[in-house]
């Protein structure tokens, strides 16, 4: 109990505090399991990120990882094989506490039962597949060579990967172990959700789009900006915003669709489900608010752009939404109100331009 308590709370805090208050309000019959999945999705992370490590390095420490949610019985040896691997880089007291903590990750892991442990398996494999495309499609980390994704399908898989398959195991997480959502289509609502994840990554990867090319990755599909007569490496350039401003709507709208379905997903919980509800309305409503300054944003492929909704915005936003909890007609009209805002937007700058 203490390792658990040390590990999803303290270890939890350090390496994401926005995380960390969301898992506050989660229902406390599935709090340790999302908090273990969310570290184990974070240790991969670390390990993709580490650059002081040669590419081949970080694949092979990858899969090392991804070996362990394979086996019937981790291997201790491998365990420390990767932590000696990866530890000595990590500058983050989180990170290396972290990776520190690597095995005791696995023994909490084996002490859920075992459909917690298959959901939490299936999670780390598929979100490991995105992190292995990110390394394989963007094999440096400066802007000296920028490379993009190949098309749009390539994109769609990414956001599945990485994101997706968060919405996922959510779903089945919170109807494996919440009677009340029992009775809901679990397959629809899996659906819903996986659109629902994958809508919060585009967002994040519009909003990051600056910060992306600096390390050498452009997640704009190379495909759609040939069509735009628009060569990856002149994305640094501030007057190539208005070029793909086309492509940048093209996705907003796409965004917009995925985050409708993330919406009809929280309409589809349980009212008295507050905690679950509240948890999935704060996202979505910061993502349509942030959609709103991404395209309003005139500096979004400048390095030292920071393209995110107002701390204001934040803290109404979590007033606001708080009235939904007590009156559950609140929640459509303040989410419809924020949408037509985003769509009059759109089509407002879409009718200047032409």
């Amino acid at each position: 109990m203490r390792i658990e308590r040390l590990l999803l709370r303290h270890v939890l805090k350090k390496v994401s505090r926005s995380f960390y208050l969301s898992l506050l309000i989660l229902p406390s019959t599935v709090r340790q399991q999302v908090s273990l999945a969310y570290l184990f999705c974070r240790i991969a992370d670390t390990i993709a990120d580490t650059h002081f490590l040669p590419l081949h390095k970080r694949l092979e420490a990858l899969g090392t990882f991804r070996e362990q949610f394979l086996l019937t019985s981790p291997s201790l040896e491998q365990w420390h094989e990767l932590q000696n691997a990866v530890l000595p880089y990590q500058g983050e007291e989180g990170e290396r506490q972290l990776l520190f903590h690597l095995s005791d990750c696995f023994w909490i892991l084996e002490s859920f039962p075992s459909c917690d442990q298959q959901y939490i398996r299936e999670l780390v494999l598929t979100l490991t597949r995105g992190m292995e495309m990110d390394l394989h499609h963007f094999p440096v980390e400066t802007a000296a060579k920028v490379h993009a994704l190949p098309d749009i399908h390539t994109l769609d898989l990414y956001i599945y990967y990485v994101a997706g398959v968060v919405g996922e195991f959510w779903t089945k997480i919170h109807i494996a172990h919440l009677p009340a959502l029992r009775h809901c289509n679990a397959d629809e609502l899996c659906r819903l959700g996986i659109n629902f994840g994958k809508g919060l990554q585009l967002t994040n990867i519009l909003k990051d789009l600056a910060k992306d090319l600096h390390c050498g990755r452009c997640y704009l599909p190379q495909e759609q900006l040939a069509q735009l007569y628009v060569q990856v490496d002149e994305l640094d350039k501030p007057e190539m915003l208005a070029r793909i401003r086309p492509l940048i709507c093209k996705l907003i709208w796409q965004t917009l669709e995925y985050l409708d379905d993330g919406y009809d997903y929280i309409l589809r919980l349980p009212v008295r489900m507050g905690r679950l509800r509240l948890s999935c309305m704060w996202p979505l409503l910061f993502a349509v608010q942030t959609l709103e300054a991404i395209y309003t944003s005139d500096v979004l492929l400048q390095p030292q752009a920071q393209v995110k909704i107002s701390r204001q915005a934040v803290y109404w936003t979590m007033f606001w939404s708080m009235w939904g909890l007590f009156v559950p007609a609140f929640f459509p009209v303040y989410y419809g109100r924020l949408r037509q805002r985003l769509i009059t937007t759109l089509r407002w700058r879409d009718t200047l331009a032409s």
